[in-house]
C-alpha cells in the first residue's frame, strides 16, 4: 500500500498527518497503527460525515489489540466499553445527543479518568462537557476514497502521530 504521508509541518504539538484511505482495509489499518501507540488517558476525537469510516477506524484499533467480538457504532447507546489487552477502551458516538447536558446523566466525567482510552465520534455535540482532545482525526471524502487528517493537540498526541507515521512507513 502506498500511504504517501504528508506532514503539514514538523511534529509540534499541533502537527498534522494527512493520509489517503482507498478502502475499508486502509481505514482499519490506520486504526491498527493507532492502537500500537495508545497511551493511558488518550482522548481521540473522530470527525466526519455519516458513513465516513469513524467506527471502522475504531474497529481496526480494537482488532489490533486482540478484540474479536462485534464492534458496532454506539449511536443509540451513546457508548460502548471494551476491555482488551489490559486497556479500557471507551467508544462514544454523540450523534443522537439532543443536549450536551445529557452527558451528565451517563456520568461522562467518570470515563475521562486518565486511564481509559476514549474515542469520541461527533464531539462537537458534547461541547463543554468533554475534555480537550489529544488527537483529532477528520475523515472526509476524497475522490473514490477518503482522506484522514490527524492533528495532535498535546504531547501525547504528538507521540501518537510519530508512532503512526513510523508504523505506516514500515508497512509501505
Amino acid at each position: 500500500m502506498d500511504w504517501k504521508l504528508r506532514m503539514k509541518d514538523e511534529l509540534t504539538p499541533s502537527a498534522e498527518l494527512v493520509l489517503p484511505l482507498q478502502n475499508v482495509e486502509d481505514t482499519e489499518q490506520l486504526g491498527a497503527a493507532l492502537a500500537t501507540a495508545l497511551s493511558d488517558g488518550l482522548v481521540v476525537f473522530l470527525l466526519g460525515d455519516l458513513g465516513a469510516g469513524k467506527t471502522c477506524l475504531v474497529r481496526g484499533a480494537l482488532r489490533e489489540l486482540g478484540y474479536s467480538g462485534a464492534v458496532k457504532s454506539p449511536t443509540y447507546t451513546l457508548l460502548e466499553e471494551y476491555s482488551v489487552a489490559g486497556r479500557e477502551i471507551i467508544h462514544f458516538d454523540l450523534y443522537r445527543l439532543s443536549d450536551p447536558e445529557e452527558l451528565d446523566l451517563i456520568g461522562i466525567r467518570d470515563y475521562f479518568n486518565g486511564k481509559n482510552c476514549c474515542f469520541v465520534e461527533w464531539p462537537q455535540r458534547g461541547q463543554g462537557y468533554l475534555p480537550a482532545e489529544d488527537v483529532q482525526i477528520q475523515i472526509s471524502l476524497e475522490g473514490d476514497g477518503r482522506l484522514a487528517r490527524i492533528t495532535s493537540n498535546s504531547e501525547s498526541g504528538k507521540m501518537l502521530l510519530k508512532s503512526i507515521q513510523t508504523e505506516l512507513c514500515q508497512e509501505s
